[in-house]
């Protein structure tokens, strides 16, 4: 289709055209029903949570963090042997700065083995002491939650065998060990908090007798975890959560907070459509839950692309964050059923805004909100629809695209339908109402879109395969399931016939994944003629899909597109054409995180349709998560009237923004936190951003333009920018490399480095990748900044990130160093001012 769903003025408040069966017959089309009326309590945003989801301060960026609110993650204590990063202690400055909640502590990752190697007791206890006592000097202590024992029903326990006699005597050693353990974190931190017992799964058998000896023996843990990691979680978990209410009742107790501290598979991870149907259950039972450490530490679990670039999971939880008020009854199709449509909505009666979020079936839907409130909404509501598609989890996605936007009268019985056609399953879809002013929104611009599955493609030499079913959930997500691999013969190629509807340019996009540790390509031809070739970076394994991007240009109607084996390996799971646009956004303020106490103003729905933000004075701002193709210059053109001014600030540069002028603003690949602030009244509707990223101002040093120092030498590799890179850089202070850069004009700077890091540890584990991150000291000037970098994937495997550093006029020697560890690989540098 056109697009993957549509809004119109016309058929908004009426049902949609129903599909037809084989028949003839029209065929239901499923409805999800948000009960303004039906309040569930305010939000706690509390299945946002990662576990390993930080790795090292600074992966994944604070850009990243911030918006997501993060409620909870699950680290390992502070020099755990379990993996070779991920302490809690390390990543709390991290996590604290940018608003997180919680950190729990799993204390039995100290160990290094997986099962954790079963010592006894004796051993353990001296490892709780150091553990509670380093958490306990903590200055925010409070803010810790330790959990004694991970997955006992399997681990060291076996609380989870079949006869009854040896589950006793299992249990009741547990349940000794438990007290133990407990009086013990307590002698050293009577406050710090305890969660258990910990399971790999709700268990109707245990739990009841331990809460029962917990409470007789005044053993209590303050936070109540399990594990829900199976599709049958979506539908046994509100049967599981309301047993464990019903049990705290029966026995007196609580009621506690409950954390889900491991949920969801590796086929739920990064994708949009099953990630809102684990949130909707979690959040409308008001209990925390920490996305499950399948991979490797430091992106969110699968929601990070590098580590400052969104992918389409990372936008879902930032509209999940941008939930205010209380959540609302949302009644799906299906209750508590796997894989159907499901959702979360909320109305924030200050706002006048309710938004609902949906996903997880293809096909039309109707979204019914009821009982709406004409004091807030008047007789006429303002409607946008919104779409967060699955990207991969290595597949940058950009800013969630506007699909609809209409106003609608609400119904006598306080009602209006929005019909949603050609949903996807992998996708998430937002549809927020307000109150309708005078005027029409403008329409986003519709951008043709054909999708084409690989396996439905004709191959040569390659093997399909299948992932990430519900028989096969711990497979990783793949679109329609399957994909093409083993196209490692001279011969293999997958040749897709495509149409497309008008002659233009269009961006093609290839979902892969590469596991051979550096770029490969294959050779692409279009119609027969002369092949060029398409370079695919690492990914983590075959299957953990990234995407990349190229234009192509083709005359209406069809053609044949074949990729065949180039140098190194790639698997194929899709590919999308798009017709080219310049990329534009237009960020609605009314939907942005505020600071201050801004009003809201709904008179006119002209242009984005959401109204306008009211700031009066400095106090009160709008952030927006402003995306960023690559690292380059954009144009930021806020839109707002009113007699006062508005400021901008990016990456530390403020800059005054008149009403409709464009800002040339040096932005990152990635998201950007961009900040609006007023003097005087000023009404703002939007902060519109284009451009693909232009690169003049950009200044560039290759890596043969260092002097070098000690170890640090210069090296051939035939995927660096000129052919050559710095190695060996760091571990001592003497090994360092400096280059002479020179700044056109005083403020602030970005610094891209453009860096590899394949350091890994071999902790034998079957199935997280313990990547290892490296860290670079940058001296200029006088000043020192440290940065972090993620694992690239591959030695020949080259990132840019981007760091902040503030220069004045004129010439300078920039040294990078790390004292202490190896410093990654360098490739380049490039610099430029923020405003350029």
């Amino acid at each position: 289709m056109t697009i993957a769903a549509a809004v119109t003025a016309a058929t908004l408040g009426a049902a949609a055209a129903p599909d037809r069966g084989d028949a003839g017959e029209p065929a239901a089309v499923p409805a999800l029903t948000v009960d303004l009326g039906a309040s569930e309590g305010p939000l706690l945003y509390g299945a946002n949570g990662a576990l390993y989801g930080l790795s090292d301060d600074g992966v994944p960026s604070d850009a990243i963090l911030a918006p997501l609110k993060l409620s909870t993650i699950t680290q390992k204590p502070e020099g755990g042997a379990q993996h070779p990063n991920g302490d809690a202690l390390t990543v709390s400055d991290s996590f604290f700065r940018n608003g997180g909640g919680d950190i729990y502590v799993m204390m039995q990752d100290i160990y290094a083995e997986w099962p954790y190697e079963d010592l006894g007791l004796d051993d353990y206890l001296p490892k709780v002491d150091s553990i509670i006592e380093e958490i306990a000097a903590h200055p925010r202590a409070d803010r810790f939650v330790v959990v004694p024992f991970n997955e006992p029903d399997q681990i060291w326990y076996r609380l989870d065998v079949a006869d009854t006699a040896q589950y006793e005597r299992n249990r009741d050693r547990f349940l000794a060990d438990w007290s133990t353990v407990h009086d013990r974190i307590r002698a050293i931190s009577p406050t710090l908090r305890i969660a258990g017992p910990n399971e790999a799964c709700y268990d109707r058998r245990f739990l009841p007798d331990f809460y029962r000896y917990a409470y007789d023996h005044d053993v209590l843990p303050d936070v109540t975890t399990w594990h829900e990691l199976s599709p049958d979680s979506l539908r046994d978990f509100q049967g599981n959560h309301d047993h464990y209410r019903a049990l705290e009742r029966e026995i007196g107790f609580g009621p506690l907070p409950v954390n889900i501290d491991e949920y969801a598979n590796r086929r739920d991870l990064s994708v949009p459509g099953q990630l809102v149907q684990w949130v909707g259950m979690f959040e409308r039972n008001k209990v925390f839950a920490d996305q499950a450490y399948w991979d490797m530490a430091g992106n969110l679990d699968g929601n990070v692309v590098r580590d400052n670039i969104p992918n389409g999971g990372w936008w879902f939880f930032r509209w999940y964050a941008a939930l205010t008020g209380d959540t609302v009854r949302v009644t799906p199709p299906s209750p508590d059923t796997i894989d159907t449509l499901q959702g979360l909505a909320s109305l924030d009666t200050a706002k006048r805004q309710a938004q609902a979020l949906l996903g997880g079936a293809d096909g039309p839907a109707d979204v019914v909100f009821q009982q709406i409130d004409p004091a807030l909404f008047g007789d006429r509501v303002s409607v946008t629809v919104a779409e967060t598609r699955w990207s991969g989890y290595e597949g940058a996605h950009p800013a969630p695209r506007v699909i609809g936007r209409a106003t609608a009268p609400v119904g006598a019985d306080g009602t209006v339908t929005v019909p949603l056609t050609g949903l996807e399953r992998m996708s998430a879809y937002r549809v927020v109402l307000t109150p309708a002013g005078t005027g029409a929104p403008d329409q986003p611009a519709e951008r043709w879109r054909g999708t084409y599955e690989a396996e439905d493609a004709r191959i040569t030499g390659g093997e399909i395969r299948t992932h990430g079913t519900v028989a096969d959930a711990n497979g990783y997500a793949t679109s329609g399931t399957r994909d093409v691999g083993s196209l490692n013969r001279e011969d293999s190629q997958v040749e897709f016939t495509v149409e497309v509807p008008a002659d233009g340019t269009y961006d093609l996009t290839v979902f892969h994944g590469n596991q051979s540790d550096a770029p490969a390509t294959q050779l692409l031809t279009v119609d027969g003629g002369e092949p060029a070739p398409v370079t695919y970076p690492a990914t983590l394994n075959w299957t953990y899909r990234g995407t990349v991007t190229v234009p192509l240009t083709l005359s209406a109607g069809r053609h044949t597109l074949t990729l065949a084996k180039g140098d190194g390996e790639v698997t194929l799971d899709k590919i999308e054409l798009t017709e080219a646009a310049e990329p534009f956004t237009a960020y609605e303020a009314t939907l942005a995180d505020t600071t201050g106490a801004p009003g809201y103003d709904y008179a006119s729905a002209a242009g984005t349709g959401t109204g306008a933000l009211v700031l009066d004075g400095a106090a009160d701002g709008a952030v927006f998560d402003v995306y960023a193709p690559r690292d380059g210059y954009y144009r930021l053109t806020p839109r707002h009237t009113g007699g006062g001014t508005v400021t901008l600030e990016a990456h530390g540069e403020r800059f005054t923004a008149p009403a409709g002028q464009e800002q040339r603003v040096l932005l990152a690949a990635g998201n950007n936190r961009i900040t609006a602030t007023a003097a005087g009244h000023v009404a703002l509707t939007a902060l519109e951003v284009a451009g693909a990223g232009e690169r003049t101002g950009l200044a560039t040093y290759q890596a043969a333009d260092a002097r070098l120092a000690g170890t640090t030498e210069l090296a051939a590799g035939p995927h660096a920018s000129e052919g050559t890179y710095l190695r060996w850089l760091g571990d001592g202070a003497d090994n360092t490399a400096a280059f002479t850069v020179r700044a056109e004009q005083a403020g602030p700077h970005l610094l891209i480095v453009h860096y590899a890091n394949d350091e890994r540890a071999d902790n034998g584990h079957a199935y997280n990748s313990d990547v290892i991150s490296r860290t670079l000291e940058i001296q200029v000037d006088g000043a020192t900044t440290s940065a972090t970098f993620r694992n690239s994937y591959g030695w020949q495997n080259f990132w840019g990130k981007a760091v902040p550093i503030e220069l004045s006029a004129g010439t300078h020697t920039l040294t990078l160093s790390n004292p202490t560890a190896h410093a990654p690989d360098i490739d380049r540098l490039e610099l430029a001012p923020v405003r350029g």
